[in-house]
């Protein structure tokens, strides 16, 4: 089939509600900017889906929040106490031979890392900017595998928002 017999037929009419549906769905969300008062970490994220927050830990290190379809985000600052690089923590997580775990994308520079993976039947993204001030900043979004169509496109946006003094 060609390009304009899908343009023409009805393929174009799912094409153009679908289309619609992700878009309408994406612009509702309202944003939300977290900072950590401890480490300065701060992320963007959509509230009317990460709606359900949980509550600060003790050490206040960061904060976790959930949707209402299983998944999860956390934005949190941890310090480097292993002096870890960029390199180390993609070698680290590379190694990780834990059941179901698997890395299938990662990337570094000079001081961050972002790596991708499965554990089970669940997704994961997780960037790490490594601090000058000797702080690993992160955020970790999680989600079923099958809501992949839902969240691939709001975990980029979510992950460039991280940031830190």
């Amino acid at each position: 089939m060609t390009r304009l017999h899908l343009i023409q037929g009805a393929p174009l009419a799912i094409a153009v509600s679908s289309l619609l549906a992700i878009v309408t769905a994406t612009a509702v969300a309202k944003p939300s900017t977290y900072v950590n008062a401890r480490f300065g970490t701060s992320c963007t994220f959509p509230d009317e889906i990460f709606s359900d927050r949980l509550p600060e830990p003790e050490n206040g290190d960061g904060q976790q929040w959930l949707s209402a379809d299983g998944a999860s985000l956390a934005c949190s600052g941890i310090y480097n106490i292993d002096n870890d690089t960029p390199k180390s923590f993609v070698a680290g997580e590379k190694a990780n031979t834990g059941p179901g775990y698997e890395i299938t994308y990662s990337k570094t520079g000079k001081n961050w890392a972002v790596l991708s993976g499965v554990k089970g039947d669940r997704v994961f993204y997780e960037r790490r900017l490594f601090g000058k001030d000797g702080v690993i900043r992160s955020v970790w979004i999680e989600y079923p595998s099958s809501r992949k169509a839902k969240y691939d496109p709001l975990t980029g946006a979510i992950a460039a928002s991280l940031r830190g003094p």
